[in-house]
């Protein structure tokens, strides 16, 4: 089956209008959550985790990640921990000094 086959052409616009449809329903939950009172770091971790859900799934569909070889998704792995990693240096400096009073 080539790339240009009738019916590649339907599946491929299908999932598009899918991720279409659901990033539209991420974005209207995202902004219901936003009008909920909830404490500040539970309204940024529900944030980022819609965000998050929102960006694997344009990077898996439209940049076409979700056939790409297994490397691929160790690299990612590897980014998101040094991410979490550099983001945990300066909360373990500050407690490491409030440990230190």
């Amino acid at each position: 089956m080539s790339a240009s086959d009738a019916e590649s052409i339907r599946k491929q616009t299908r999932a598009y209008i899918v991720v279409f449809v659901t990033l539209m329903v991420m974005t209207i939950l995202t902004v219901a959550v936003s009008y909920f009172h909830m404490p500040v770091g539970l309204a940024i971790l529900v944030a980022l985790v819609i965000a998050s859900f929102k960006g694997s799934l344009v990077a898996a569909v439209f940049m076409h990640l979700s056939h790409e070889r297994k490397l691929i998704y160790w690299v990612l792995l590897l980014t998101v921990i040094f991410f979490v990693v550099l983001m945990a240096i300066p909360s373990l400096s500050q407690w490491d000094q409030r440990m230190l009073r």
